[in-house]
Formats: structure tokens, C-alpha cells, sequence
């Protein structure tokens, strides 16, 4: 009877299907839950488990380190059952400052080297979190991610980090899985920052834009990666190949030798297995030319010094060595990570709009928690509210009550009260019916109002959401964003077309009408003094140039929109045209958006990094912006990239070019000046609007902003034609903000300032009206008058007719 149950109860299994079905579950559990990291918050689940059972434990930047031990102990007995080896080399990975571009653990002691050398065992060293990794886990209870239950179900899990840190790009990742592996590079913070930005702001932004920003992998060790071909086809498929190379430097040895110094080494490489392999070279021959190696590295950096025999020529050393050593080596790149449950290799693009879609859900979710609390909150205020609007006959019914329970029910039947309400009345302590407390109670819930309300808009709106993520991202990019370490050389092997074209000096010219043009630099002849000079183009009365400059064909001009997008242009890109053509429309020439049009053009200077230059920006509502140059440095983006944050109903004014020594001043239409020092403006982002720089009444706006110093002369022009010269040392210094001094007393017969130029003395220049009436006239036929002093008449406007443009004519001198 019981071997008949027995046959009963075994069913018959085909062998392969049982092979087959369990090495598929096998194999998707390695993938899932072990090999690949997470597109979210870039971690495999052990990372993330060190992460939170650290920040359980309340081991962050600003507390006592603890043992690795502890630590490791925790990690393995509630979340992450392996062997607690393997838990250790993780934690240990995250605190070497050559494994991770960005560490995430604070480490003390003995965390290995670059040469190879292992960490002291775990009962040795001691850790705790970086303030970066607190950055990946902030707003974890505030219900932002989902959880689950760990191994044994005794406690709960994070299935993914609210990580603020696009740590997959930033810190990179490797794995080898079942069939499948990845292996995703580091990259500078800032780079990775300023792509989502861009993403942020317009979603249809492709991979080619995104690396006018993410120049490409930036390692921890430092190295050149040569050329862009296998960084761009791995941000196009998902998949390439780069060569990395250590930085080499040739300087004077002893006795008229040649000395290598080598500054960094390519990433993973160890170092002592390096200097291994080129002096076992060495010994058998395999490398000539090489008298001694020694390692003077320390804590300051890496140092290998390669001394060479007389006579050896360094250039074809450093190409042997990178030919036979790991001085040079290949990287290559997988970008394959979990997306939805799912192993998927995906694009930059891909991989930042991931990371966007995550920070928009964890804010949402973080919002809609946050609404929660506020709700109940109310309510409870709510119910305290009425309990101090009728607190005698509160008193008098819970004094009349034979029981706690007797007395909720009489408040919640008396007053139409809550259960919760009826019980914050009964557990309200005797001080709060205090005068003082009674009005604190009041303040509290008009203040959780006011917080219900904003809540509440940013869950209606996607702009305010996407507003508070761009804030997180310059926030991460300012505490913890640096330089790159790593070097993006030209390839010899790749052909760009930037250095096919001559480096030679052109004009450029910029018409009124909006018409720009280049010509070589011998267009214009050199002439005799009291020549009577060529016929350029742009000289009629319903067109002139208004800007001629001299620039080389590699450098870049800048176009801003009166909308605040910039747009890049290479001077050999701009058409080339004859003495007298007109040149090329800009409209046809750069993809304006409608109702748009570029209100300046600026020339930027060859070496951007290397120079003090700012841009200065100024709106017709008083906001003025100063942003650096670098922050201009890669803008080949052929729909524009934004330059300043416009408010509604304003519009971009101006734009200048300078140094910071000089004075800004600002004009209003309603006869101010206001002047203050060019450096008392912050350096800001390229996406922010801006500071006050002048305070203008709601019917006026801004005019004019020009560079001055005391030597300058300011021309100003009103409305109905008169104009007159004015020293600038005659509108002292001020802070900006404040609504300037009076730089004309107007009055019916002026109207309103239409514009104001810095001038020297001898300059033509052209007035604007709205009626298409432009008069032409020297700057020395207006007197140099006092600030309050009305000017003088230099055109008649017709009924109905105003001045609404003064613009210099640039001469081809």
C-alpha cells in the first residue's frame, strides 16, 4: 500500500525541460539579481544593499566611522545571504578613489592600491558613507520607491535607490552574467549633469547634441582616450571601442640623456604589474633604448620615471612602449543595464532619459507623501482650530463626561468632529489654550495651507516638476562636480573637417537688415593715408553694417535670439561674399524659431578656458545675468541651446562681451542710469534668469546696457529726436537693483529715451524711426551736456513717428 503512494506521488519529467527551465530561472536570477546594475541608480543589488544597511545604521559623513565588520555583518544577515567576502571586496571597490570616479564610502585604513595590493581584513578598517552616497538615498521614507520583503520576509528592501546622482554614467559599472555582460565607463559629473539638463529642457534632443556636452568617459585614473569615433559609436548603439593611453612627458635627464616621466596610467591597470612588464622587456631585450625605471609615485599622484641611454630618441621609446605595455590599452563598452526588469543596452540618450524618468517619479511620489502628511495634518488643525473657537463648551462638555470614550463622542456629535479631531482635543496639553499658543495654532494652519496649495501645484503641473529636477541637478553639479581627468585627443587616423580648412583672418560683416557675410582678409587693400578707399556693400540709406570685426576661420560667433537661445556658428561656416554682395540673410542662415530674431553677435575668443571673459545679459525687465565663457565652450547644437531663462512677458535686450573691470550701466526708457562695478554680478549657469541689476516701474522697461569706464561718453537719444553727449564719470557707482539716477529731465517735447550708446568722439551714427525714417550724423554735432539737460535736436519725427534705434556704422578702416 505504501509503495503504490509512493508511485503515486513521483510524476515523470522529461530531463532536457527540467535542464532547460532550470537554467533559465539560473540564469535570469544572475542577470536580475546579481550581474547587472540598475539604469535607475546604476547599482547591482549588493551595492545597494551596503548603501542602505549603512544609512540604517546611521554610519554617514558626519558621524563616527564604524568596523567594516559591523557593517559587512548587517549587509549579509538581513539583506544580501552570500558569503561576506564578496560583500567586503564591494565596499571596499566603493572607497578606492582609482576604482570609482566618484566614491561612495568614506574609507580608514587599509583599502588596497593601485599596485595591486589587497585591503586589511574587514575587523581592521573602518567606514561610513560619503556625503554624495547620502545624496542617492535622501527622501527614502517618503514612500518614493517601491520596496520588498528580503530573504527571510523578517524585513523590508529598497527595490531602487531615489538616487538624486545619475550614478550609471558617473561611477560606471561591469558584470559578466549569464550570456551577457556590461561594462559601462565613468564620466565626469558635470558633463553627465549638463546632458540631462539639456534632455530636460527638449525631450527630442538626440545623441549628436548630447555630446556637444558629454565629451565621453572621464576615468578615476586620469589617461588620454584617442579620438571620438568609438565614443560616438557607443553612445549611438550602445556598444564601441576607445584606446586609452597614459600621459607621458619628456624632460632633461643627467648627462644630456632624455628622461620619461609617466603621469597617470590607464584605468584598471595595476602598476607594479606594469613596471614589471617593461623592465622584464628590458631584460630580454625585447625593449631597447631604456637605462633604468623607478617608481617615485606617492601620495600626490603617479610618477614612473624611465630614464634612456644617450643618444635614444624619447618619441620612439614612448611608441614602443605603448605598443608592447599596458600603457596603452583598449576599453571597451557595453552600455547594458536593467531597465523595467528587463536587460537592455541602450544609448546615452536612452540611458539619461531613464534617469529623468526616474527623478520625475521620485519627486511625484515624494510630493504626493509629502501632500499626505500635510492633509492630515490640516485636519488635525482643523479640529484644534474649533476646539479654541468654542473652548468653553469644549471644557464644559469634557468636564460633564463619565469617560474619555463619553467625552470624544459628545465633541464629535457636538461639533461634527473626526474621531482623530475629537482625540488631538482630548490629548491637547492645558498650555496650548495660552494666548500665545492659541495664535500659534492659527499661524500653523494657515502655514500647512499654504503648503497643501503648492503641493498641490506642482502635482498640476509638469513645468514646476521639471523645475524642481533641474534645481536637484545644478545642485549635485555645484556640491560635487570637478574637472575631467581624462584627456579626449585627436586620433591621427581620424580626418575632421574643422582641420581641413585653412586657419586664415577674415572680415565679417553684419548688416541692420540682418545680413552677414565673410571675405578674405585681402579683399581690402592696404592704401595710402587720404585714399579715397573701395565701395563695400551695406553702405545705402535703407541698410549699413553694424558690427565688422576680423576673426579666424576656426573661431566660433554666437548668436542670442531675443528669446534667450544661442545658437553656434564657425566663421568658415558663414557664406563667403564679394566687396559688394550682400551676404547671406541670418534668418536663412541659423534655424531661428518663429516670431524670434537674433538681437546680438559675439566673436568668442580662440583659448575660452584660458581667459576671464564673461558674457553680460540684460532684459527689457531689469534682470542681468553674467555667465563665464567656458560655460560657452561646446555649442555646435543646431537648434540652439538656452542662454538665459526669459520670464513670461520679457524679452533679451542685450549682450556684451567683458572682463569684469569695467562698469556696467543699465537705462530705462523713463530717463534712469543706473551704474555699478561688472564683478558685483556672480558667475551664473547657462540656464539661470538671472539677478535684478535695475528696478523699473511697471510701464517702463530697459533700453540699453553698455560697458563704461570714467573716459567714456554716453550719446542718449529720446523718443522724439533730441540727443546729447554725457560724461560717464557724471553717474557715480551704485549697487545694482536700485532704480539708478536721472540721466534726463523729460518732459512732453522728448518722450521717453529711446536708446543710449558709449562713444569716443568722430563715430557716424544712424537714427531709427518707426516709420522706416533713418538720418545719418556725426556724434561731434551734439553737444556734451549735464545729466538733467535735455539735448539738443537732431531729427523731427512726424506726427505719430518716434525714434526707436540708434546704431553705430562700422567703417572698414
Amino acid at each position: 500500500m505504501q509503495e503504490e503512494e509512493t508511485q503515486e506521488t513521483i510524476a515523470p519529467v522529461n530531463i532536457r525541460d527540467e535542464m532547460r527551465d532550470c537554467f533559465l530561472d539560473y540564469a535570469m536570477s544572475v542577470i536580475v539579481s546579481r550581474a547587472l546594475p540598475d539604469v535607475r541608480d546604476g547599482l547591482k543589488p549588493v551595492h545597494r544593499r551596503a548603501l542602505f544597511a549603512m544609512n540604517a545604521l546611521g554610519n554617514t559623513h558626519n558621524k563616527p566611522y564604524l568596523k567594516s565588520a559591523r557593517v559587512v555583518g548587517d549587509v549579509i544577515g538581513k539583506y544580501h545571504p552570500h558569503g561576506d567576502a564578496a560583500v567586503y571586496l564591494t565596499i571596499v571597490r566603493m572607497a578606492q578613489d582609482f576604482s570609482m570616479r566618484y566614491p561612495l564610502v568614506d574609507g580608514q585604513g587599509n583599502f588596497g592600491s593601485i599596485d595591486g595590493d589587497s585591503a586589511a581584513a574587514m575587523r581592521y578598517t573602518e567606514i561610513r558613507m560619503k556625503h554624495l552616497s547620502e545624496e542617492m538615498l535622501k527622501d527614502l521614507e517618503k514612500e518614493t520607491v517601491d520596496w520588498r520583503p528580503n530573504y527571510d520576509d523578517s524585513l523590508e528592501e529598497p527595490t531602487v535607490l531615489p538616487t538624486k546622482v545619475p550614478n550609471l554614467l558617473v561611477n560606471g559599472s561591469s558584470g559578466i552574467a549569464v550570456g551577457m555582460s556590461t561594462n559601462i565607463p565613468p564620466h565626469n559629473l558635470r558633463e553627465i549633469m549638463g546632458g540631462l539638463r539639456m534632455l530636460l529642457d527638449k525631450e527630442e534632443t538626440s545623441v549628436d547634441d548630447l555630446m556637444e556636452i558629454v565629451q565621453g568617459p572621464d576615468f578615476p585614473t586620469g589617461g588620454e582616450i584617442q579620438g571620438t569615433i568609438g565614443i560616438k559609436r557607443a553612445y549611438k548603439t550602445g556598444r564601441g571601442n576607445i584606446q586609452i593611453r597614459a600621459i607621458m612627458e619628456v624632460v632633461p635627464g643627467e648627462g644630456g640623456r632624455e628622461r620619461i616621466i609617466v603621469k597617470n596610467i590607464p584605468y584598471q591597470v595595476n602598476k607594479a604589474k606594469l613596471i614589471e612588464r617593461i623592465a622584464e622587456l628590458v631584460r630580454n631585450k625585447e625593449m631597447k633604448g631604456i637605462s633604468d625605471i623607478r617608481d617615485e609615485s606617492n601620495k600626490e599622484g603617479i610618477r614612473i620615471c624611465i630614464d634612456l641611454k644617450k643618444g635614444e630618441i624619447a618619441g620612439v621609446v614612448i611608441n614602443r612602449l605603448y605598443k608592447s605595455t599596458p600603457l596603452q590599452i583598449s576599453f571597451s563598452i557595453i552600455f547594458l543595464s536593467i531597465s523595467n526588469g528587463v536587460p537592455k543596452v541602450m544609448d546615452l540618450r536612452e540611458q539619461l532619459l531613464a534617469f529623468i524618468n526616474h527623478r520625475r517619479e521620485v519627486v511625484i511620489r515624494r510630493t504626493l507623501h509629502e501632500l499626505k502628511k500635510a492633509q492630515e495634518k490640516r485636519h488635525l488643525l482643523e479640529g484644534l482650530k474649533t476646539a479654541i473657537e468654542h473652548i468653553d463648551t469644549i471644557v464644559e462638555i469634557i468636564k460633564k463626561a463619565e469617560s474619555p470614550t463619553m467625552a470624544k463622542e459628545g465633541l464629535r456629535t457636538r461639533y461634527e468632529l473626526s474621531d482623530k479631531q475629537s482625540q488631538a482635543i482630548l490629548d491637547m496639553r492645558l498650555q496650548r489654550l495660552t494666548g500665545l499658543e492659541r495664535g500659534k495654532i492659527i499661524e500653523d494652519y494657515n502655514a500647512v495651507v499654504k503648503d497643501i496649495a503648492r503641493l498641490e501645484g506642482i502635482l498640476g503641473s509638469d513645468e514646476i516638476v521639471k523645475d524642481i529636477i533641474r534645481g536637484e541637478f545644478d545642485d549635485i553639479s555645484e556640491k560635487y562636480g570637478d574637472g575631467r581627468k581624462t584627456q579626449i585627443v585627436a586620433n591621427p587616423d581620424e580626418i575632421v573637417e574643422e582641420d581641413l580648412i585653412k586657419e586664415e583672418e577674415n572680415i565679417v560683416t553684419i548688416t541692420h537688415q540682418g545680413y552677414i557675410k565673410r571675405m578674405p582678409l585681402d579683399t581690402y587693400k592696404a592704401q595710402r593715408r587720404g585714399g579715397m578707399g573701395v565701395k563695400g556693400a551695406g553702405s545705402s540709406d535703407d541698410d549699413f553694417f553694424v558690427d565688422i570685426f576680423m576673426a579666424n576661420t576656426h573661431a566660433t560667433i554666437l548668436f542670442f535670439t531675443n528669446k534667450g537661445i544661442v545658437f553656434s556658428k564657425k566663421v568658415y561656416e558663414i557664406p563667403e561674399g564679394g566687396r559688394v554682395s550682400k551676404g547671406r540673410n541670418l534668418a536663412n542662415f541659423i534655424n531661428i524659431p518663429g516670431g524670434e530674431k537674433v538681437t546680438e553677435a559675439i566673436c568668442l575668443p580662440k583659448n575660452i578656458s584660458q581667459t576671464s571673459l564673461g558674457l553680460f545679459f540684460i532684459t527689457k525687465r531689469g534682470l542681468i545675468k553674467r555667465t563665464l565663457l567656458s560655460e560657452f565652450r561646446r555649442m555646435n547644437y543646431a537648434g540652439g541651446l538656452r542662454a538665459i531663462k526669459i520670464q513670461e512677458g520679457d524679452t533679451l535686450l542685450r549682450v556684451t562681451l567683458t572682463e569684469g573691470t569695467k562698469d556696467i550701466i543699465l537705462c530705462s526708457d523713463g530717463g534712469k542710469i543706473i551704474r555699478f562695478r561688472a564683478d558685483s554680478v556672480r558667475p551664473m549657469g547657462r540656464i539661470s534668469q538671472g539677478v535684478k541689476g535695475m528696478t523699473v516701474k511697471k510701464q517702463e522697461k530697459i533700453i540699453g546696457m553698455e560697458v563704461v569706464d570714467d573716459t567714456t561718453e554716453i550719446l542718449t537719444v529720446t523718443e522724439k529726436g533730441l540727443a546729447k553727449r554725457t560724461k560717464a564719470r557724471e553717474f557715480t557707482r551704485h549697487s545694482r537693483g536700485g532704480q539708478g539716477v536721472l540721466a534726463m529731465r523729460l518732459a512732453e517735447k522728448t518722450g521717453k529715451i529711446a536708446a543710449v550708446r558709449p562713444v569716443e568722439g568722430g563715430e557716424d551714427l544712424v537714427v531709427i524711426t518707426n516709420k522706416g525714417q533713418v538720418i545719418r550724423f556725426n556724434v561731434e554735432e551734439v553737444n556734451l551736456q549735464g545729466r538733467i539737460s535735455q539735448g539738443v535736436k537732431i531729427i523731427r519725427p512726424k506726427e505719430g513717428e518716434k525714434v526707436v534705434a540708434v546704431e553705430k556704422i562700422a567703417r572698414h578702416d
